[in-house]
């Protein structure tokens, strides 16, 4: 990717084909959509570029709305850097942005400021004022205006319809191998290292306890997983396991996000740490004694590096 373009310098010289969509996971279905684009771009001899939002445009639309992000924006731009567009165009949704119909914003945007000649609608995507309109709508603008309009084709994944809220779903199901081949990559958490209650410690398994820098990030379903952790200035990813829950067991009601780098104690407070999920070993359990906690912690520990053996081997 070339350049980001801000409302304030959202203007593109040279003709482009573009396409519209919030883009949250860039997840298989959005690198589909991209790659649409890019080929249709390098055929047309014109710069690609990807229309999205800096935030959630239902946010505006309704303020009682509490997104569940699958990336944040930072890492939704690193994502699409990797596509193979020439430009994002990132725009700021507002009320007035709202309130344009879709041939007002075809025009005001696409074909006055960005130089749109060609656009490549997602299958199932609408835009415009409450999204009335649709495809054929969009064709007929495109005509009066000098826009084409092309709709993509649509990507399944074994009969599964590869789409953000699918994917959320199955986060919040605790399904991560299928969330992962959907992703395209692994689904991953950044959080500042906080003090915790120690107790992890004092039974022989020091956790890191997370203070998630996305509010707006989904948590996955509770449970114990297998996750990698890089921590913060380096670029090692390192076995762990991670828990997400309420510590039933010792009478908890906040949920807490922890995670056991194994057979590692340095101090990390302070830090940030990314975890990237592998797969989700149970559900969050209450035990009777800390004694069967942590004997079902070392047999998690156990599980978790045979997880990560077996993908040694099929690399």
């Amino acid at each position: 990717m070339k350049k980001i373009l801000l409302n304030e310098t959202l203007t593109c010289e040279r003709p482009t084909v573009a396409t519209i969509g919030f883009f949250d996971g860039v997840h298989l279905g959005h690198q589909h959509l991209i790659a649409q684009l890019v080929d249709l771009a390098r055929k047309d001899d014109m710069e690609a570029v990807a229309v999205t939002f800096d935030n959630h445009p239902r946010q505006v639309v309704d303020p009682t709305f509490v997104p569940q992000m699958l990336t944040a924006y930072e890492e939704k731009l690193v994502r699409l850097a990797k596509t193979g567009i020439d430009a994002c165009a990132l725009l700021h949704f507002t009320p007035q942005l709202a309130a344009l119909s879709a041939e007002e914003f075809m025009r005001q945007v696409l074909r006055e400021r960005l130089n749109v000649r060609k656009l490549l609608v997602g299958y199932d995507n609408r835009f415009g004022h409450n999204r009335h309109e649709g495809f054929d709508d969009y064709v007929r603008y495109g005509q009066q205006m000098g826009i084409e309009v092309v709709e993509s084709s649509q990507l399944t994944l074994d009969g599964t319809k590869v789409c953000s809220s699918a994917i959320r779903q199955m986060l919040a199901e605790g399904d991560v191998p299928t969330a992962t081949r959907c992703l395209g990559h692994a689904y991953t958490i950044v959080g500042r290292v906080v003090e915790g209650y120690q107790q992890g410690r004092r039974l022989g398994f020091p956790t890191a306890n997370l203070d998630i820098i996305d509010k707006d990030k989904l948590i996955p379903a509770p449970g114990v997983y297998a996750v990698r952790a890089r921590m913060e200035g380096s670029m090692e990813m390192k076995r762990a396991v991670m828990n997400i829950g309420r510590r039933p067991t010792f009478g908890g009601h906040d949920l807490s996000v922890e995670v056991h780098i194994i057979n590692f104690e340095d101090d990390l407070y302070g830090k940030h740490l990314l975890v990237s999920l592998v797969r989700r070993l149970r559900g969050e359990h209450r035990f009777e004694s800390t004694g069967r906690l942590v004997a079902q912690m070392r047999e998690d520990v156990r599980v978790a590096q045979q997880i990560f053996e077996e993908e040694n081997e099929d690399e």
